[in-house]
Parts: structure tokens; C-alpha cells; sequence
């Protein structure tokens, strides 16, 4: 087992090590956008509308179970992505220092708050209050997808698509991980191994290896 868990950490991060995070260009402090999941009902887009408690001038757009598979599909179980995009997200901008907020209910039931903050910080978003839920059990998946797909509308940037395979798979390996050592100290070893890495900058494979092992 650990032998795959190491496996998994050697193959993110030398990936991860081979691209550069940038900002994203400048979005209004104190915009929101939702991107609601494509298959949910009327009654059930209005119930999330109101759970959430936009502004007048929220932004709506949407998320389709294709776009999971996309952007999902080989990093997280087809089971767990399913055939139905239900989950949906409102993004709030916030002031540049204020750092992610999530508030995820209880109907997410794979997905959770640290690995979408985790995950969201290495696809450089830095500052935002995320609002992510569902009318029923979920895993969460459409409403990541959503999250990358709503950034990009509001900021007029696209996110490479390296860095979207990137961000998803180290959320979900955080995920595979914090099930056998906890969801608190997964998050923690893969911060302190992003941080060893953009401070090492590691250029081989035997480099990024060494970093691992220590952490």
C-alpha cells in the first residue's frame, strides 16, 4: 500500500514540478458566479439558487457531466463521476490576502473542503468564498469541474489544461490518502511537499524522490 502511495505522490509531483502557477488575471471583489450541475430539475436549480443567496447580479452558467469525464476521466473512478452532473458551486470573490473559504454540505459525499482548497491553490486561484452543494447525495465532482470552468468565465482566462489534470489529480490522491492516514495530515504532507519543491526546485526524478522521502 505504501508502496503505491509513494507511486502516486513520485508521479504527481514530477509532473506537478514541470509547469510554473501563475495568476490569473484580476477578477471584482465581491462578484459571484454559480455554475449549476446540467441534469439538475428546475425545482432542484431553484432550491440550490436559494440555498445559496446570490447577489442580483450573479453570473449563471453550467456544467455538464461531459465536461467531468474531461476533465475527470482516468483521475477519479467512473463510479464516483457517474452519469449525472448534479453538484454546483458559487464563487465569490474576495479581497486580494483573504485567502479560500469552502463551505461544502453535507450531500458531498466524496469531495472534500481541503482537497477543493488544496486543489484550487495549485490552479492558482488564491482569494474566493466557494459555496458547494447538491439536492441529493453527490460526490462532488461537477461542481470541481465547475469551479475551474467558472474562473475562467469570470477572469477571461483559461486555465491550461496541464494544470487542470494537475489540480484534479492531486485532489484526488489527497483524498485516497487522507483514507488511510486522515484527511488533515494528507493535506498537510502534500503542502509541505509543494512547498519543498517550489523552494528546491527539484529538476530530477532521484531530486523530487529525495523530497519525498524526507517530508
Amino acid at each position: 500500500m505504501y508502496k503505491k502511495f509513494f507511486s502516486m505522490f513520485l508521479l504527481l509531483f514530477l509532473f506537478a514540478a514541470n509547469f510554473t502557477i501563475s495568476s490569473f488575471a484580476d477578477v471584482a471583489v465581491g462578484d459571484s458566479i454559480i455554475s449549476f450541475g446540467a441534469d439538475l430539475s428546475e425545482s432542484e436549480k431553484d432550491s440550490i439558487f436559494k440555498e445559496f443567496n446570490p447577489p442580483e447580479n450573479v453570473q449563471e452558467i453550467v456544467t455538464t457531466n461531459a465536461e467531468e469525464h474531461k476533465y475527470l476521466g482516468g483521475v477519479v473512478p467512473t463510479s464516483k463521476i457517474g452519469n449525472f452532473a448534479i453538484s454546483s458551486v458559487m464563487i465569490t470573490y474576495t479581497e486580494k490576502g483573504s485567502g479560500l473559504k469552502v463551505d461544502t454540505s453535507d450531500k458531498i459525499t466524496y469531495i472534500t473542503d481541503e482537497s477543493y482548497i488544496n486543489a484550487l491553490i495549485t490552479a492558482g486561484v488564491e482569494d474566493a468564498d466557494i459555496k458547494v452543494t447538491s439536492p441529493r447525495n453527490a460526490s462532488g465532482t461537477a461542481a470541481l469541474t465547475g469551479i475551474m470552468k467558472a474562473y475562467e468565465v469570470s477572469s477571461g482566462e483559461v486555465i491550461d489544461d496541464s494544470i487542470k489534470k494537475a489540480a484534479n489529480e492531486e485532489m484526488i490522491r489527497t483524498v485516497e490518502i487522507g483514507e488511510v492516514i486522515g484527511n488533515d495530515k494528507a493535506v498537510e504532507l502534500f503542502n509541505k511537499i509543494k512547498q519543498e519543491i517550489a523552494k528546491q526546485n527539484p529538476k530530477t526524478t532521484e531530486e523530487v524522490r529525495d523530497i519525498i522521502i524526507n517530508i
